[in-house]
């Protein structure tokens, strides 16, 4: 099931329509507090999240999601009418997975979404990384460092994983954006930059392993910037 909190009632019966006719189930909310109260009885695969709502702000409601232990690791996608720089700093670095500016297209809208729910549902089940105080298992989506556990939105995780499976190797901005958000960089964010400034920085000393590689990109090395 997913979830489109928008409060534009043409926009979230187009997009809801749109999903249920593509074999996706979807259900749509046109406040918060409807939202919440369905979120007691179901939790949804994926959530669409507008910033701009009646009652709370978007932003509000992911910082709520990501700090419960039964939400944290939701998929969110972040839908808005803004699309500046700055608005897509602030949704990636409060926890959104992905973000989409209006106007956007469907067809576009809905591979970002499969694609999303796909990377979700992906665990090797037999892989285990660790380096130094680090520990990482996808397949149990367990982060620890230092024995403590740590914290990490979706896009967050697959970046980490993706960087470990490559270790060694240095990993471009574009192939990153390909194979972890599975669209072409579009030359407007810094998504990238975003995701590895807040994953060293959910790290600690643990996170100095991400290597900048000057005009490159990024890998995992020695542990030192």
């Amino acid at each position: 099931m997913i979830y489109f909190l928008e409060d534009d009632n043409n926009i979230r019966n187009f997009v809801i329509y749109a999903l249920n006719n593509t074999g996706l189930s979807a259900t749509g909310f046109g406040t918060p507090s409807e939202f919440w109260e369905a979120m007691k009885t179901e939790k949804p695969e994926l959530l669409l999240l507008d910033i701009m709502l009646p009652e709370e702000d978007g932003i509000s409601i992911l910082k709520k999601l990501r700090s419960k232990s039964d939400t944290k690791d939701l998929p969110v996608i972040m839908l808005t009418a803004k699309g500046t720089e700055y608005d897509k700093v602030v949704g990636l670095d409060t926890g959104a997975d992905d973000y989409v500016a209006k106007p956007f297209g469907t067809m576009e809208l809905i591979s970002r979404i499969k694609a999303l729910l796909r990377r979700a549902d992906r665990r090797d089940l037999h892989t285990e990384y660790r380096r130094g105080d680090l520990y990482l298992c996808p397949a149990k989506h367990i982060i620890r460092v230092d024995g403590r556990d740590i914290t990490l939105t979706l896009k967050e995780f697959e970046l980490l994983c993706l960087l470990f499976e490559n270790e060694g190797i240095v990993l471009t901005r574009d192939e990153i954006l390909n194979k972890v958000w599975g669209y072409e960089f579009d030359g407007e964010s810094r998504t990238v930059d975003v995701h590895i400034r807040t994953l060293r920085a959910k790290l600690g000393d643990a996170g100095k392993c991400i290597e900048t590689v000057r005009g490159l990109g990024y890998k995992i090395g020695g542990g030192n910037d």
